[in-house]
């Protein structure tokens, strides 16, 4: 049966996406695909190290549940092929009804060689198009690889109109933009925004306004609930479906917080009122180098940050009804989502 809603995959034990946006009614899909396929910081196999191997180098636990970029081309055609949502573990392959190339968009969210992994977006035809942010989109450049290169540009009260966002060469009912933090140099606590118009699912919604739009929030390393405030005063509206966000708190040994963790994204919760809420970079990978005893790494839940909550304040109870309204998951490596 047919999905018109997103389906998200969780392409390793880290933070590795494949978000799938069906397209939207009256509009007639490429080829007979199914969706409009974005692969969002693919780092598949390998090491990856930054500055120097000798000063950190990081490798999967656990094996991705893709390889390669072939093996997940060859899993997506044959998803789409099948005219129906599957974990891509257990797709099964009817060659006759590909469509080449099936990822449609990559999208980068840091320079930080985790998220913008050389070995992995090499293996990608260079005629696919990169979104990214400006450090990484420099980084991409010197490659001489990829034919078409854009920037993600800042969504913020300057303008407020997410369909602003939907730059080339993205179709006019997908936006892409960055949250921020302004006083944060290197916008490690950052999001980016994926607005998308499915047409006929707002008219259900009764949102009042047929351009309004649905998001969801990629920040692997976290971002501060103050900074998701401008979202309540996007025009069109705004609704967030989803939340990515890590569960896990890494501290660089006494001097920063690398990764916010579930007691801070709980509080970003409250304030887009997410219905999903999804863990990403929160993989425990293993590594070499001198960086690597400064690391301090805490694995945390919902209740944790509940019971914290409720010791600091006494307040955790009165939003636990809020709580339940969202759904807190944590997707396997290779599992796939279906955002309703």
């Amino acid at each position: 049966m047919k999905t018109r809603r997103p389906v998200l995959t969780h392409l390793n034990a880290d933070t590795s996406w494949l978000l799938q946006l069906p397209y939207p009614d009256g509009l007639s899909p490429p080829l007979g695909g199914l969706f409009y396929n974005i692969l969002i910081d693919p780092w598949l196999s390998g090491l990856q190290s930054d500055f120097a191997s000798w000063f950190s180098t990081q490798w999967h636990a656990l094996p991705s549940s893709v390889q390669t970029i072939a093996e997940l081309n060859e899993r997506l055609s044959d998803v789409e092929a099948l005219g129906s949502v599957k974990s891509l573990s257990n797709a099964e392959d009817d060659s006759t009804k590909r469509r080449p190339p099936v990822i449609d968009l990559v999208v980068i969210s840091h320079e930080f060689t985790d998220h913008m992994h050389q070995p992995t977006l090499l293996e990608i035809d260079p005629d696919i198009p990169v979104l990214a942010t400006q450090k990484a989109a420099d980084s991409i450049h010197s490659w001489n690889h990829f034919t078409s290169i854009g920037v993600v540009n800042h969504f913020s009260d300057k303008d407020l109109d997410w369909r602003h966002t939907s730059i080339s060469p993205l179709p006019e009912w997908i936006g892409i933009s960055r949250l921020v933090t302004d006083w944060d140099a290197m916008y490690l606590h950052s999001a980016l925004l994926f607005t998308f118009n499915l047409g006929s699912e707002y008219k259900k919604q009764g949102t009042g306004d047929e351009d309004s739009a649905e998001a969801i929030i990629y920040t692997p390393h976290g971002i501060l609930a103050n900074d998701l405030k401008v979202l309540s005063q996007a025009a069109p509206p705004i609704r967030t479906l989803a939340l990515l966000h890590d569960y896990n708190e890494v501290d660089l040994s006494i001097l920063t917080r690398l990764n916010l963790g579930i007691h801070n994204g709980l509080k970003a919760q409250r304030m887009c009122n997410a219905r999903y809420y999804i863990g990403t970079h929160d993989e425990a990978k293993q590594g070499k180098g001198i960086l690597l005893p400064f690391l301090r790494r805490k694995e945390l839940t919902i209740q944790d940050a509940l019971e914290k909550e409720q010791v600091e304040n006494g307040n955790a109870a009165n939003h636990f009804s809020h709580e339940r309204q969202t759904k807190f998951l944590a997707l396997g490596n290779g599992e796939s989502l279906l955002l309703e």
